[in-house]
Order: structure tokens, then sequence, then C-alpha cells
């Protein structure tokens, strides 16, 4: 596998050309200056760590029970409070 970096403005500008560098088997690492942010790498269609389930006998999302409340020993408010005069 060998690895290219582009910068963002040079993907932007030519996204057409890099993605048939990726077709070809190649890897783009995406460059913000020169700092890497992201990785373009070529689509292999195996079932991968994602896989996206259908909830089991329903038929909208709006039937999908949520999950029960945190319960947490913390007051949300005061701790949000605590941030924000903890960044002044």
């Amino acid at each position: 596998m060998v690895m290219n970096g582009v910068r963002i403005a040079d993907l932007k500008a030519h996204l057409s050309a890099h993605l048939r560098e990726v077709r070809r088997g190649r890897t783009i690492v995406v460059l913000d200056r020169e700092t890497p942010i992201a990785r373009l790498v070529p689509y292999d269609g195996s079932p991968g760590a994602l896989r996206v389930r259908h909830p089991r006998g329903k038929a909208r999302l709006r039937d999908v029970p949520l999950p029960p409340p945190l319960r947490l020993d913390l007051d949300i408010v005061e701790l949000l409070l605590q941030d924000r005069e903890g960044g002044r």
C-alpha cells in the first residue's frame, strides 16, 4: 500500500484525479497544512466493524424505545457553571 499526502486545497481542486488514485489501490492522507486529518482508502466491500441494523419488528424509528435515562449523582447545571467559570 502506497500513501500520498495531499493538502485540502489540492484535494478539492483535483478530487477526481485523487479518487482515481484511490481506486487504483493507493491510500491518500489528507493534510491540513502539515497535519494529517483524514485518510482516503480503497473500498474493499467486505463487512467491516460498522454494520447498520434495523430494529427487530419495528416499522418506524419513532416506535423504537429509548434506553432508560442515566442516573447521575451530580448536578449537570452546576457542572456546566463550574466549567464556564474555569475557562475565564
